[in-house]
C-alpha cells in the first residue's frame, strides 16, 4: 500500500503457531537420535503438531527421515521445515537443505497441521524407533481407528474466543481506510470528508524523527496547498469532528518510504513517547504499524506495550503487514502479531501486490485478485492463533491504487462471506468458518473516493449483514 508499490513474487510454503502444548509421553532409552512428539495446539477437528529430533548420540546425523502412521479420519494438511511424501495412511518427513545435519546434543524441529482426531503412532526416525532403541515408540491401539472421515457439511465454527475482549467503541465489523496526508494523483481530501461508511481511519503517514525509533507528524506542505490551505489546526479539528461521528482516528507508521527502526530498548522508548505525544496532541485513538522496511518484534513488541500502559485499555492497535509478511508464524510482523495477541486489534494483511502464494491448505498456488487468495491467505493467520476479530482484509480501492491485484468490491464480499458463513466460496473452502471476522481495510480512501466511492459503498453495508 503507498504511494508507490513493488511487485512481490514469492511462493512460500511455511506455516507454523506458538500456543499451548499437549505432550504425547514417550518412552525412556538408551542415548541415540529420538524424535519427540507434541500437539502445540488441539481445536477438536484439527490440531498442530511439532516433532523435535534430538541427537543423543556423538555422531553428526547428516540427514534424517521421520515417519508415522495416522488413523483412518485423520491425515495432514499443512506442514513446515521438512519435506513430505505420504502413502496412504504412512507419512514420511526428511529435512531440509538447512536442517539436515544435526551435531551431538543438537536438535531441531518440524511442524504440520493434522485435521481428525487421531496422533501420530509406530513413529521411526531414520528407520529405528523415534524413542531410541529398534522398537515401536507407542503401543498398538487399544480400539479401532476410526473409519468415517469428518463431516464435509456445514463447517464448523471457530470456538469461542478466551482472550481479552476487544476494543469498546467499534463495531463488530469495521472497514478501516487510509487517508493521504500527501498529494499523489489520487483525490485530495480534508480529513472530515472521509465518507461516512468508514469506522476506522489511518492517517498516512507519521514518518522518522531524529532521534532513532521516534516519529513525527504534521499536515505535508504539498497536501495543504493542494487543499487551498489546510493546517494543523484544521486537521486536529477534523479529528475531533470524525470522533463525534463515532469514527476512530489512528495514527500509522511508516509506508513504503517509511524508515522508522525500533531495534533497540532506547529506539522502543522513543518510539512509545513519541507516539503517545501525538496522540495527546491530535487526538488520535491509536497507532498502526505499517513498516515495510524492516521491524524488529521483540523492541516492537515492547514499545507497543509501553505505549498501551500511558493510554490506556482503549488504545488500537493496528498492523499492516504485506502478504508475505504473514506466511511464517515465526517472521517479524507474524511473531509480532501474536506475542502482542492479548492488546492487539486488528492485522488488516494487503492482499495484494503480491503475486501468487500457497494458501493454509499447501496444495495449491493461488492467483492474487482472487476470492481464493484472499480466503487461503486469510485462513493462515485464523488457524494460527489470531482470534477471528484481529483479522481483517486488506485490498486496493481500484484503479490506481496498486500494482496488483486490484479486485472488484463483490469480490471483497464474497471472501467475507465464505470466511464467515461458508458461502460464496470459490474452489478453496477453509476448514471452519470464522463469524467473528473484524472486516476489511482499503488502501486508500483517496483512491475509493477517486474512483466514485465504490469500494465503500459496497463492502460497507455488507459488512453490517455478517453474523
Amino acid at each position: 500500500m503507498k504511494r508507490s508499490r513493488s511487485l512481490v513474487l514469492s511462493l512460500v510454503t511455511v506455516l507454523t503457531a506458538a500456543l499451548g502444548a499437549a505432550w504425547v509421553a514417550m518412552p525412556a532409552y538408551a542415548a541415540g537420535p529420538t524424535a519427540t512428539f507434541v500437539k502445540t495446539s488441539d481445536w477438536g477437528t484439527g490440531w498442530e503438531g511439532k516433532y523435535t529430533i534430538t541427537n543423543g548420540g556423538t555422531s553428526t546425523i547428516n540427514g534424517w527421515s521421520l515417519t508415522f502412521d495416522l488413523p483412518a479420519g485423520t491425515s495432514v494438511g499443512t506442514y513446515w521445515d521438512a519435506l513430505l511424501t505420504s502413502s496412504g495412511q504412512r507419512y514420511t518427513f526428511t529435512n531440509r537443505s538447512w536442517n539436515g545435519t544435526i551435531a551431538p546434543g543438537a536438535l531441531v524441529s518440524f511442524g504440520f497441521l493434522g485435521s481428525g482426531p487421531g496422533s501420530p503412532t509406530n513413529c521411526q526416525l531414520n528407520g529405528a524407533a523415534c524413542g531410541g532403541g529398534t522398537t515401536p515408540t507407542t503401543p498398538p491401539p487399544t480400539t479401532a481407528p476410526p473409519t468415517t472421515a469428518p463431516p464435509t457439511t456445514p463447517p464448523p465454527t471457530t470456538p469461542p474466543p478466551t482472550s481479552p475482549p476487544p476494543v469498546t467503541g467499534l463495531p463488530k465489523h469495521i472497514l478501516t481506510g487510509y487517508w493521504h496526508n500527501f498529494d499523489n494523483p489520487a483525490v485530495e481530501l480534508r480529513l472530515r470528508d472521509v465518507p461516512a461508511e468508514y469506522d476506522v481511519v489511518a492517517v498516512a503517514f507519521a514518518e522518522a524523527a531524529a532521534t532513532p525509533g521516534a516519529v513525527t507528524f504534521a499536515v505535508d506542505p504539498g497536501l495543504s496547498a493542494a487543499l487551498g490551505g489546510y493546517t494543523d489546526a484544521d486537521f486536529s479539528a477534523d479529528v475531533r469532528t470524525l470522533k463525534s461521528r463515532g469514527k476512530k482516528v489512528i495514527i500509522s507508521v511508516g509506508g513504503e518510504t517509511g524508515r522508522v527502526a525500533v531495534n533497540d530498548a532506547a529506539s522502543a522508548v522513543a518510539f512509545s513517547d513519541s507516539v503517545h505525544a501525538l496522540i495527546q496532541r491530535y487526538g488520535f485513538d491509536g497507532v498502526d504499524i505499517d513498516l515495510e522496511n524492516g521491524l524488529n518484534p521483540t523492541y516492537m513488541a515492547q514499545a507497543l506495550r509501553s505505549l498501551r500502559t500511558k493510554v490506556g485499555s482503549g488504545l488500537i492497535i493496528a498492523m499492516a503487514p504485506q502478504t508475505i509478511d504473514m506466511q511464517n508464524p515465526t517472521t517479524s510482523y507474524f511473531k509480532l502479531a501474536l506475542d502482542i495477541k492479548d492488546i492487539l486489534t486488528v492485522v488488516n494483511t494487503q492482499f495484494y501486490n503480491s503475486g501468487s502464494m500457497l494458501g493454509c491448505d499447501n496444495n495449491a498456488a493461488y492467483s492474487q485478485g482472487t476470492v481464493n487468495f484472499i480466503v487461503a491467505l486469510a485462513c493462515i493467520q485464523l488457524e494460527a492463533g489470531l482470534r477471528p476479530d484481529q483479522v481483517g482484509l486488506g485490498l486496493p480501492a481500484g484503479p490506481g491504487a496498486a500494482g496488483g491485484g486490484i479486485v472488484a468490491p463483490s469480490v471483497v464480499n464474497a471472501a467475507l462471506d465464505c470466511l464467515t458463513r461458508g458461502s460464496n466460496c470459490g474452489s478453496f473452502r477453509p476448514p471452519r468458518t470464522y463469524p467473528g471476522l473484524r472486516g476489511a481495510m482499503t488502501w486508500s480512501v483517496n483512491w475509493d473516493v477517486s474512483n466514485g466511492n465504490n469500494f465503500a459503498r459496497t463492502v460497507g453495508p455488507h459488512l453490517d449483514t455478517l453474523p
